[in-house]
């Protein structure tokens, strides 16, 4: 969406598909209203809120830094500088809710809540200031090659309405109002209790041990299904895209052919993401993922930083943060047992290293080339983000190594 939104405004393909997938980082562990935190608290057994603190606890650090190295990246370290009020303001104003949210409030609005006040803020400083120098060029300051492709400017059109603006914005409105309502707990609290179908698997429920060094004691291994159908995010999501569809006049008809002509896009996607679910719930139960941690645990006190580069690969590799925590979320909780570390720290650091991968992976590359029309030039996109995603992983296992073992960071453990 926002590389599409670039290049309406103007932007090249490049600058378009990799700001956007740059930016899609630092928000990736609460997206969805959560859903990777409550992936990862399914396989860990760790409480989501806990789960969310810690993550909380890490990556508003780089929403900060995002912004500041998204405009480096564009603008290049003399445009950047021209700006830092402006970046400044668009990062506090991000990391500060984020942390807030995540902490004190729930880790399902954490996204929501943070991009409206930055978004606000942001808005609210450029009317009160503005930079010396007003850069218009669409391409990025290195060199782009895609800048050649671009299409020649459209003529001129009419300004539009305030009205129209309005207009434009009442599916955003809409999906906002709705998400806010289905993140909070009252909501999951009330209806849960009559809207979650709890299917214990045949032959596999409380069948497998979980024994020492895995585990103190044998403990079995439950393997229920929770199907909670109206409180997931999908649902919120659909019941908001139904309003929108009616507010902006199309048929029941028309949305059940826009619905069946997506469903038909994402076909293959669909089934890949479930196949990966899928495989983390294998990995847990054949104990696969506990075998891996007792290996990983050979990484002794350097483990932190591998461990956050394990979330990296794992989100590089899927193309989900949800799926790398599945994956991977209870190989972490495993690994920190067994060597000492805070399975808390450990689990959140998968969340918070994978997010750095997020821009690396096949499927959210095919997105932004195709949000573009910049089709063949994967591999240049690839390219472009490549070491902006290792750098930034990096980041992030250096601050995890700092919470495990150096004060004061350690007290931000939760």
């Amino acid at each position: 969406m926002t590389a599409a939104i670039l290049i309406g405004l103007g932007f090249s393909p490049l600058a378009a598909s990799g700001l956007s997938l740059i930016a899609n980082t630092a928000p990736v562990a609460f997206g969805a209203l959560g859903t990777p935190i409550a992936g990862l608290a399914g396989v860990t057994g760790i409480d989501p809120f806990i789960l969310g603190a810690m993550v909380g606890r890490q990556l508003p650090f780089f929403s900060l830094i995002v912004p500041f190295w998204l405009i480096w990246v564009f603008a290049g370290w003399r445009g950047m500088l021209q700006i830092w009020p402006a970046i400044l303001v668009t990062g506090v104003s991000f990391a500060v809710p984020q942390f807030l949210i995540s902490n004190y409030v729930n880790p399902w609005i954490v996204d929501i809540g943070a991009s409206l006040v930055s978004m606000g803020c942001l808005v609210g400083f450029l009317r009160v200031w503005s930079p010396k120098e007003v850069w218009l060029s669409p391409a990025l300051r290195s060199k782009d090659e895609s800048a050649t492709t671009m299409p020649k400017p459209s003529p001129a059109v009419a300004k539009p309405t305030t009205e129209q603006v309005w207009a434009s914005l009442v599916p955003w409105i809409i999906v906002c109002a709705v998400l806010l309502i289905w993140g909070t707990g009252w909501f999951k609290a009330m209806v849960n209790p009559y809207t979650t179908w709890n299917f214990p698997v045949p032959d596999l429920h409380n069948l497998i041990n979980k024994v020492p060094p895995v585990a103190a004691a044998p403990t079995p291994e439950g393997a229920v299904f929770a199907f909670t159908w109206l409180s997931y995010t999908g649902s919120g999501m659909l019941i908001a895209a139904i309003i929108s569809g009616f507010v902006m006049g199309f048929s029941p008809l028309k949305i059940v052919q826009e619905y069946a002509g997506t469903i038909k896009v994402c076909a293959y996607s669909l089934i890949t993401i479930s196949a990966m679910l899928a495989i983390g719930t294998l990995t847990r139960l054949s104990g696969i993922d506990a075998t891996l941690g007792l290996a990983f645990a050979g990484a002794g006190v350097l483990y932190p930083f591998f461990g956050t580069m394990l979330g990296w690969l794992g989100v590089a590799l899927t193309g989900s943060d949800t799926a790398s925590n599945v994956l991977f979320g209870n190989l972490q909780k495993t690994t920190a047992e067994q060597l000492g570390i805070s399975p808390v720290l450990m689990s959140a650091a998968n969340s918070s290293g994978g997010v750095m991968g997020k821009m690396i992976d096949a499927q959210s590359i095919v997105v932004a080339s195709t949000a573009t029309n910049w089709f063949g030039h994967e591999g240049t996109i690839l390219r472009f983000v490549f070491w902006h995603s290792i750098a930034l992983a990096c980041l992030v296992g250096v601050l995890v190594m700092l919470q495990a073992y150096v004060s004061p960071f350690t007290k931000m453990v939760y």
